[in-house]
Formats: C-alpha cells, sequence, structure tokens
C-alpha cells in the first residue's frame, strides 16, 4: 500500500496494551523496499522512487533523504544516488493517519519554549502521552491538538506533524513537537541518528557498586508477560539498547543516578536498571513498588510506605533534552527541574539517611 509521508512517526501503536506507556525515540520503520533488476540504468535514486510509489512528490523523496531516511544497500545515501542493478532501496517512512478521531481538549500544558516550528512541553506525571486503550481522551495529544488548532495545514492524526518522541505516562519531564513536516523530519532524523541528547534522573533501589557505568542488552516483550520488556543479553532477540548511567547521590538503601540514552527502547531505563540489580523506585510494573533494600523493622516499613505515597509512581524524570534547530541550526538545550514529588522523595531519603550509618 502506497504511503504519502517520508518522515517517521516514532511512536508505536501496534499494541494497545502498551499504547499507554511506550517509550519511543527516533525507531524508523520499512515501509518500501526495492530490488533494482539486473539490467537496471544507473537512474537517481529519488527518480527510481518517485516512479514506483504512488502520489509521493519528488521533493519529498528528497527530503526524505535529506534525512538519512532513504537506504541503499543499509547504507544511508542522497538524493543523487545512482541506483545501480541489484541495488536494494529502502524508505523509511511513517505510518499513514490513524483512522481514530483526536478531540483538541484544552488541558494545560507547562511550554517552557515555542516558536514558528516546535515547542518543548514539561510533561507531568500521570498523562498518558497518546490516546490508546483505556485513555481515549484526556492525554497530551488531545492538548497539543487544541493548542495548535489554528496552526495552518495541521491535523492532529497526520504523523507530518506533532510529537516527536514520547515518554511514558508516569514519567515525567521534556517532550519536543514539531509544528510542521519540515521541523518532524529532521528531529526524528536526529532522534534517529543519536545527535540529540536525553538525560534522565532517577531515584533506584540499593546503591551501585561503581559511580558510573554502560548498559548494554537487547530489549524486547518478555515471553512471560506481555506488559513487561526485559534485557536480552545474547542479542538474539529484542532490539539493541543502551544506557549510561552516573551515581548522583547514595541515600543509604536508595541511589539518585542520571542516565544518558544512546538509544531509546520501550521502557529502556526501567529495564536497564532492573537488569542490573537496581528498580526504579515505586515501578509498580517492574517490581519497584516493594521494598527491596533495607531493614524489615515497622518503622522503616512505614517509612517506605510513606516515601511511596510521596512518589507515587517511577521515580523518573526527563531533565535534559537537547538538538539543533532544524530551521536555524543552533543547538538547543533545555533543562526541566525535578518534578516536585522526586524533589520531595529525595528530601525525605536525605533526612533519613543523615543520622543513620547505612552502608
Amino acid at each position: 500500500m502506497a504511503d504519502n509521508y517520508l518522515i517517521e512517526d516514532i511512536d508505536d501503536f501496534s499494541d494497545n496494551d502498551f499504547a499507554q506507556e511506550e517509550e519511543h525515540y527516533g525507531e524508523l520503520y520499512e515501509h518500501f523496499r526495492f530490488v533494482s533488476d539486473k539490467g537496471q540504468s544507473l537512474t537517481r535514486v529519488d527518480k527510481f522512487l518517485n516512479m514506483r510509489i504512488i502520489n509521493v512528490s519528488r521533493n519529498r523523496i528528497q527530503q526524505a533523504a535529506d534525512a538519512g531516511m532513504i537506504l541503499v544497500n543499509d547504507v544511508p545515501v542522497k538524493s543523487n544516488y545512482r541506483v545501480k542493478p541489484n541495488d536494494v532501496v529502502v524508505v523509511m517512512m511513517a505510518r499513514p493517519p490513524r483512522e481514530e478521531e483526536i478531540i483538541p481538549e484544552d488541558i494545560p500544558l507547562d511550554i517552557v519554549y515555542e516558536d514558528e516550528d516546535l515547542m518543548v512541553i514539561n510533561k507531568q506525571a500521570g498523562l498518558v502521552v497518546h490516546p490508546g486503550f483505556g485513555n481515549w481522551q484526556g492525554t497530551l495529544v488531545n492538548a497539543i491538538a487544541f493548542k495548535l488548532k489554528d496552526t495552518p495545514d495541521y491535523n492532529p492524526k497526520d504523523p507530518r506533524f506533532g510529537l516527536v518522541h514520547r515518554i511514558d505516562k508516569n514519567t515525567s519531564g521534556l517532550l519536543v513537537v514539531a509544528k510542521n513536516e519540515n521541523t518532524k523530519t529532521h528531529l526524528a532524523s536526529q532522534f534517529f541518528h543519536k545527535t540529540s541528547k536525553r538525560e534522565y534522573i532517577a531515584v533506584v533501589w540499593g546503591s551501585p557498586k561503581e559511580d558510573q557505568g554502560r548498559i548494554e542488552g537487547n530489549i524486547g516483550r518478555s515471553p512471560k508477560d506481555r506488559l513487561q520488556m526485559v534485557v536480552f543479553p545474547e542479542g538474539d532477540h529484542g532490539k539493541p539498547a543502551i544506557t549510561n548511567y552516573e551515581v548522583v547521590e547514595r541515600l543509604g538503601y536508595v541511589s539518585v543516578v542520571r542516565c544518558r540514552l544512546e538509544t531509546g527502547r520501550t521502557h529502556q531505563i526501567r529495564v536497564h536498571m532492573k537488569y542490573i540489580g537496581h528498580t526504579l523506585f515505586n515501578d509498580e510494573r517492574y517490581g519497584g513498588n516493594e521494598i527491596l533494600k533495607g531493614m524489615r523493622f515497622t518503622k522503616y516499613k512505614q517509612f517506605v510506605e510513606n516515601c511511596f505515597t510521596i512518589c507515587p509512581r517511577q521515580a523518573l524524570h526527563a531533565r535534559t533534552l537537547g538538538f539543533v534547530h532544524p530551521r536555524t541550526g543552533e543547538n538547543m538545550l533545555f533543562e526541566s527541574p525535578i518534578a516536585d514529588d522526586m524533589a520531595l522523595l529525595i528530601e525525605k531519603w536525605r533526612n533519613y539517611t543523615s543520622n543513620r550509618n547505612i552502608e
């Protein structure tokens, strides 16, 4: 089926059970694959594709090539590449607009930056990013649809506009929204090619042995629980994922860590930190809502329960977001203060450990 879009809708909604809580950054999906025949004459790749894809202009194809989304024999090429016999030409594209209606809703947004091309939003914990199973309204996308309803050519179902990436429902922090096709194309390319900057602050159970580390391990759907993701250390399943972490503060039975993503897989930080034995604090899906470190005394249990109440979600905040502005070429860097519930949680653990000798 022909598809008009040459930019990636990096949100993956193929499974409604994950529609509320996936975290994807720049994953591209193959939409067209052509193998040139043995008698193929040397032909520019933009012309080659223009003759084969219905209803797509050559200019749109050239934009996709500029964004690194056209591959020949697994290598990104520019629009002037000349296709040779037996070349495998692949186009990484967005899916067609979805059928469900996106209803604009006047939901308050914390917009930390906005210009004619994009918005950077500081999302509060508990706000679902995209409509999905059980959450067809009241989402960030509904709020964005209301905010951009008067923007020329904007269509909330059109993947050429809107969110460039996403974070989980119960993760707080920064997201970037594209207001036009060119911005979406170039930002998606930066996420895909790992040139954007994304750092998170998390509170995890336990105290990592090393002050910093690098976690590598394919992430994929758990064969035992389809609502969880797991690490496949041998690399036979899942998708490659890399998380760099640094311990910011050790607070006895928990630690504050900074995580820098090189990839953006579903629940990546949550899964990787659990994999190395440091599950995120109060991460219900991955067992962090149990007391994983510490004592069995009643007072300690009550203290932890109070902490769960203070921060009633996984303690994860998307603090830093950086990218190159598609129009101006300026390096944009944004930082969001740690969300109030996490800040209170950290302070509570500081107070608890200040008069105790906890190793």
